[in-house]
């Protein structure tokens, strides 16, 4: 009887076991006659955007296509042209030559940012005479110039790699505003972060930021709202140096798409890494939304502003509030007595005088939307634990792989299962 079950456990196990999601730049990277269309996957970050997608179709240049497509070009214009090359849908040779009617549009990465006016992003995939399948922009006027040439690589309906002959284009695709055209503080203005580009001029960080745009800059810019919200601390009550380092935590030294935030493992570095202190972040992501955890707050990404390799512009709701700045200082172990303190006393009993060793010394500033619970209520007595930590490890416990779980229960069973046969 056992000799029967475990081989049927076994096939369990491997059929709950997760699989892998595609790497369409470890693919590419035995084809040379790709390593075009390769490299500005990587350098524009649109890779990211596709290795997170269960389902989708790459339309992928030649090498001598793809150089003549980014000839003259900036690289958020090849960003948007990459992006309509991606077809979110799974489509091998036999789909395309079955194409019901004939014809039908597809959505793209494109359609997704939000950018694509009507239909744009959407692709055309016709069947012409003799057998071609063509693909144009759905846009008007477009003409069907590009067509299926072969397929690269097929990992049935998750990831298919079709070669085509020419872009897929239309008027204004390509004309994406550049980071070195771009006027920072206009573009925060202009984006409803008026508050934000005020304080980044007066405090001389935004000659910080433009400087370091030619490198790799990711700015993460509170809209005016997040200014005005219930319990954001006072500012001018920061020090110049503080705030310096405040608004230098809303940015990172790299260039960090959205996309690219998504795939985040661990706590990011910031500009204001390099100061005494830690001051990074970390990344939650839940489908599409993407918000940033600082232990003191959390705060959603709310839009790209730009997004021109190497500087990406992202607005987001909330204030960042670094915990270095912002969050209650760790308090010496308490004695017993001290563990669970009582209400504040009434006028008719005296309370006890504190200890000089268990008193906590006062912070200049610390005044965020969300104080952390103080370490006698977050934990058990003995074991005072940071609002950070807790955070941390309820985020350990949130994201726990279910089918981790399963197969425990299932191995258990096999376990108890062997012992009675």
């Amino acid at each position: 009887m056992a000799s029967l079950l475990l081989p049927l456990l076994f096939a369990f196990l491997v059929w709950l076991a997760p699989a892998e999601g595609h790497n369409i730049t470890a693919i590419l990277d035995g084809f040379p006659e790709y390593s075009v269309y390769n490299s500005y996957l990587s350098r524009t970050k649109v890779c990211d955007e596709i290795n997170s997608r269960e389902t989708v179709t790459c339309l992928v240049l030649p090498n001598a296509a793809m150089s003549a497509l980014a000839a003259k070009q900036s690289l958020a214009g090849i960003k948007n042209a990459l992006r309509l090359l991606t077809l979110l849908d799974y489509f091998d040779p036999q789909k395309l030559h079955d194409i019901p009617q004939g014809t039908t549009l597809t959505t793209t990465l494109y359609q997704t940012t939000g950018n694509a006016p009507g239909n744009s992003g959407f692709v055309n995939i016709t069947n012409l005479r003799g057998g071609r399948v063509a693909f144009a922009a759905a846009a008007p006027g477009s003409k069907l110039d590009s067509s299926y040439t072969k397929t690269v690589r097929e990992v049935p309906y998750n990831l298919s790699v079709l070669e085509i002959s020419a872009p897929i284009v239309f008027p204004g695709l390509l004309d994406a505003p550049s980071a070195a055209s771009s006027n920072l503080t206009a573009l925060l203005e202009k984006a409803g972060c008026k508050t934000f580009a005020s304080l980044l001029a007066s405090s001389g960080v935004l000659k910080i930021f433009q400087s370091a745009m030619d490198k790799g800059l990711t700015l993460f810019a509170p809209n005016d709202e997040a200014f005005k919200a219930p319990g954001v601390p006072d500012l001018k009550s920061l020090s110049s140096a503080e705030l310096v380092t405040l608004l230098q935590y809303h940015a990172l030294p790299t260039y960090t798409p959205k996309s690219s935030l998504k795939t985040t493992k661990g706590r990011i570095a910031t500009m204001a890494s390099t100061g005494a202190g830690k001051y990074d972040f970390s990344v939650v992501s839940r489908g599409d939304d993407v918000s940033l955890n600082t232990g003191v707050d959390t705060s959603r990404v709310a839009s790209t502003v730009l997004d021109d390799t190497p500087v990406c512009v992202l607005t987001v709701d909330n204030l960042l509030l670094p915990s270095e700045l912002f969050g209650g200082a760790p308090s010496p172990a308490p004695a017993p007595a001290a563990l669970t303190p009582s209400p504040a006393p009434s006028p008719a009993k005296e309370a006890p005088a504190p200890s000089p060793k268990s008193k906590t010394p006062k912070r200049k500033h610390r005044s965020p939307p969300a104080p952390p619970t103080p370490a006698s209520e977050a934990a058990p007595a003995g074991s005072p634990q940071s609002a950070a930590d807790k955070v941390a490890d309820e985020k350990s416990a949130a994201v726990r792989p279910l089918g981790t779980l399963v197969a425990a229960a299932a191995v258990s069973a096999l376990a108890a299962l062997a012992s009675i046969l």
